[in-house]
């Protein structure tokens, strides 16, 4: 709860607690303060059994926590036997790899006899074409050079 909290701001509460009630009255305030946050507790507790008793035999397991759509993603991804195959299955770092080398024009190592029988059947678009020759230019490239 408090996890967020550091050093510097604690004490400016502290500080500003007591000057704001006083030493005599801070120990007084603060027994208010815990009661107010165990009666709070307290409250949440007994609403959260009620709707556990609600919910029936069925929600036995339920946590309260897996309503949060992180937590209950996280759950779902970790239990699925299916996912948990297709993650052992696929190698993110390999399938990188083969992406990179076929932007830069390398043969990739999964697939370089395959890609060298077959004879290219139109231009090559992942190679910088060349430049055009001078007759070829039109007006506008003759002005970027």
């Amino acid at each position: 709860m408090f996890n967020d909290i550091g050093a510097l701001e604690l004490v400016t509460i502290v500080v500003l607690a007591i000057l704001i009630f006083g030493p005599d009255k801070l120990p007084k305030v603060i027994q208010d303060v815990a009661g107010v946050i165990r009666k709070i507790r307290a409250f949440s507790d007994s609403a959260k059994q009620d709707i556990r008793s609600e919910l029936g035999p069925e929600f036995k397991d339920f946590e309260f926590e897996d309503l949060n759509p992180k937590t209950f993603l996280r759950k779902q991804l970790g239990e699925n036997e299916d996912l948990k195959e297709i993650r052992s299955t696929f190698d993110l770092r390999k399938e990188l790899n083969d992406v990179t080398d076929a932007v830069n024009g390398r043969e990739s190592d999964s697939a370089p006899a395959a890609s060298a029988a077959s004879p290219a059947t139109g231009p090559d678009l992942l190679k910088k074409a060349a430049a055009p020759a001078a007759e070829q230019r039109t007006p506008y490239d003759a002005d970027a050079t």
